[in-house]
């Protein structure tokens, strides 16, 4: 049977509402008293992949950015740009340019070098790298590359998988060498050029271990959506199934999973949880500029190939209009205590770390006039419905409760926003409301609350949807102490809460 639980503490949830009595109400600041917290400062790491060797922490991002930390809160650069002195490499740009043999340069110039993943392979006893390389959205290849060091120097092996190609340019691929000398490529053509509507770009690769401890790739950006798969551990090459149109195989890009027909979905990674025993994707919606609407979505399956569905129990696949589709953990948003409005949050990966808790990793922009942006970190927990939550503000070093808490701490004023469905530049915003007595009332918000005692799970009724989550003591980015809450509900919204508290 499987699980749901908070990490390191397992909860049953009352789905009922419990009968709750008033107890003192808890002391919190008023926004007059909130000082305003300013955005991270730190390093830049775009589509950061997070992983940890001995205790540190290391991102990959794309432009061959790099960079490490002892705590996921500051990170210090190893490594950057997309050059032959990056010490990230050795021979990606030595004479035969094998990674850029099919796509040459970047079509807005320079070499693109995107999102890579890196990953330790026991059975061949190297770290190895898994990026891409692109011409434009269709036209790309992914690669891989060795060292013994999580920090490098990697060394380039060969390119797996290419999109993009024509009848012309196929050539340039090895196509024919994985599907036959004989293959022909009109099925993935439409009036001679590529079909990426329903093909995909093959950018944006995530490797990772099943639950049976065979290793796997997905990958894809926009075009014909999210695919997958089969790593060969013995060599780090991929394994190409025989292509099945019943569960829409296709030999050479693997299994389809989500999307397509051009809408955005883009940088997936599957984490399996042992505990909940689900496997997790989460994909990034919208243009990643500040006003893209960029933002994080989930979907989840109890099989490593799908199918993934959302919370309202629904797959994306090719649809005209996708933005109902998939949890929306979190997007555009200020919080009160917030100097500026965090925007265009994604292009994630995630990770359980040693010390046993799970934490969220992606790049963040700001409502600053500009496209600057940071890698941030949130701690991540599971609902009682056994979906995934990100804490409302950057990981600090906060642990759950033991033993939970008490209605009595829950009553007094809080600040609730819902992130909504919207693919937009919209900006979600807080409301005040008052907990108390299992009620809650605010000018445009009413509702109930549903806590069972001495655990941290806490269910919120907003408009006959009920959206369950968990509550856990934080510092915010300002120094101010909070109660939090974040939640899911049935229609695949996300609502966090925030409480300020007297110190």
């Amino acid at each position: 049977m499987r699980k749901t639980r908070i990490r390191k503490r397992a909860a049953v949830f009352l789905a009922a509402i419990l009968t709750l009595t008033v107890g003192v109400v808890c002391q919190a600041k008023s926004v007059d008293d909130i000082a305003k917290g300013a955005e991270m400062v730190g390093v830049s790491v775009h589509d950061p992949s997070v992983v940890e060797d001995n205790g540190k922490f290391y991102i990959f991002g794309s432009h061959m950015e790099a960079a490490e930390s002892d705590d996921l809160m500051s990170w210090k650069s190893f490594a950057s740009g997309v050059n032959a002195d990056n010490p990230l490499f050795t021979n990606l740009f030595d004479e035969e340019m094998g990674a850029f043999s099919f796509v040459g340069e970047y079509v807005e110039g320079g070499y693109a070098v995107w999102a890579p993943d890196v990953i330790y392979n026991s059975k061949m006893q190297k770290w190895v790298m898994y990026f891409s390389t692109s011409h434009d959205y269709r036209t790309s290849s992914i690669c891989f590359a060795t060292a013994d060091a999580v920090t490098g120097p990697y060394t380039y092996v060969d390119t797996l998988i290419s999109s993009g190609f024509t009848s012309r340019t196929v050539e340039n691929t090895n196509f024919k060498e994985i599907m036959g000398e004989d293959a022909s490529v009109s099925a993935y053509l439409s009036s001679a050029q590529y079909n990426n509507l329903n093909y995909p770009n093959c950018i944006d690769p995530c490797v990772f271990y099943d639950a049976d401890g065979r290793m796997w790739m997905v990958y894809g950006s926009w075009s014909g959506g999210i695919w997958l798969l089969e790593v060969d551990q013995e060599t780090g090459y991929l394994i190409h199934p025989e292509t099945d149109e019943e569960t829409h195989t296709d030999k050479y890009f693997g299994r389809y999973l989500i999307g397509g027909l051009h809408n955005s979905c883009e940088g997936p990674y599957i984490h399996y949880d042992k505990e909940s025993g689900w496997y997790y994707l989460l994909v990034s919606y919208g243009g990643l500029t500040r006003e893209g609407g960029y933002q994080i979505r989930c979907f989840r399956s109890d099989h490593v190939d799908g199918p993934y569905v959302d919370a309202a129990g629904n797959t994306l696949g090719y649809t005209s209009d996708h933005h109902e589709f998939g949890v929306k953990m979190m997007g555009n948003y200020l919080l009160p205590s917030l100097k500026t409005a965090y925007m265009a949050p994604g292009h994630c990966s995630m990770i359980e770390a040693s010390d046993g808790n799970m934490y969220l990793v992606y790049h963040q922009r700001f409502d600053s006039g500009s496209e600057y942006h940071e890698p941030r970190v949130h701690q991540m927990f599971v609902n009682s419905d056994g979906w995934l939550v990100a804490a409302p503000f950057a990981y600090s070093g906060e642990k759950l409760r033991e033993n939970g808490y008490q209605e009595d701490e829950l009553a007094g004023e809080w600040h609730f926003l819902n992130h909504g469905l919207d693919i937009s530049k919209e900006i979600h915003s807080t409301e005040a409301v008052k907990l108390e007595g299992g009620m809650l009332a605010g000018e445009n918000l009413s509702g109930s609350y549903m806590l069972q005692e001495g655990t941290s799970y806490l269910g919120v009724e907003l408009n006959g949807i009920v959206y369950n989550g968990v509550l856990v003591d934080m510092t915010d980015e300002a120094g101010n102490a909070t109660r939090c809450f974040s939640g899911v509900g049935a229609d695949n919204q996300t609502v966090w809460g925030v409480m300020y508290l007297e110190e």
